[in-house]
């Protein structure tokens, strides 16, 4: 893939005076020095599209997806769905995070091809988180098999496409839920349970037996289901982000996955002002 900083100058302009999360200022003997600074857009663009260093790539990709104006379409064209076929397993994820954030439910295709068939698990658990953010009926399949022991072995994985498939009314989607409440991992049968409840609007244990029973006599499983909002980062400042000029934690608002169709609108999740 050549340089795409070139085509993305004009682009970049308008955000020539931002600044991206991740680096520092050097050469400012003000108060803003100790005020945690990163690379400039096109500087960013640089890193992701450096063909001899993976980590500038990756760190480029996170820098820009998560800037202001990291979900411009030229962005997602020429960078995160390109890098899902990455050679390096660093940038396939940071690509799949991008994707979740920026991503159409047309971009559900690709990150439902890195959590079947990637061998990386850090790849695999972030194209499961990007699933939980983009809607696609299409890729029900490789959430209910991800979900299986036997078919993917890290319980990190399982739990994020247990969560994801809270977002599909479908009854092969609640006898798959119901079969995971018998894995050994805690994080999956809590997420699997969620997913059940949320499908429902049943509140019942994680007792495999009770939900088959339930869902064997259920003539309307979804008559109470409620609508399904992927997990956020959220978390209190520390102590120095109440310093003057100290920027806020990166907290996200509560949103449905794009291309989910309910009724009225809920906007998707984004860093807080």
């Amino acid at each position: 893939m050549g340089l795409l900083v070139a085509p993305l100058v004009g682009t970049l302009a308008a955000c020539s005076g931002v600044q991206l999360a991740g680096g520092n200022t050097s050469g400012n003997q003000s108060i803003l020095t100790i005020v945690p600074t990163g690379p400039s857009p096109t500087q960013a663009i640089q890193w992701a599209n450096n063909p001899y260093d993976a980590d500038q790539r990756a760190r480029g990709v996170g820098a820009v997806a998560n800037a202001t104006f990291g979900g411009q379409e030229i962005f997602v064209e020429e960078l995160y769905r390109p890098y899902l076929e990455d050679d390096d397993a660093a940038v396939r994820a940071a690509a799949a995070r991008a994707l979740g954030r920026h991503g159409s439910p047309s971009d559900a295709i690709g990150l439902a091809t890195l959590l079947r068939a990637d061998e990386d698990t850090n790849v695999r658990q972030n194209a499961a988180l990007g699933l939980q953010r983009v809607h696609n009926p299409e890729v029900i399949d490789e959430l209910i098999q991800a979900i299986s022991l036997d078919n993917e072995e890290d319980p990190a994985v399982r739990a994020a496409a247990a969560d994801a498939l809270g977002q599909y009314a479908e009854r092969r989607v609640l006898d798959s839920l119901a079969a995971t409440l018998d894995d050994p991992d805690l994080i999956v049968t809590h997420n699997a349970l969620g997913s059940l409840r949320l499908l429902t609007g049943q509140d019942m244990t994680d007792d495999r037996r009770e939900w088959v029973a339930w869902l064997r006599d259920a003539d309307e499983p979804f008559a109470g289901r409620g609508i399904y909002e992927y997990p956020i980062f959220r978390r209190g400042k520390f102590w120095v982000e109440y310093l003057p000029f100290w920027p806020a934690p990166p907290n996200e608002n509560p949103g449905t996955p794009t291309g989910l169709p309910i009724t009225g609108e809920t906007a998707p999740g984004s860093p807080d002002a």
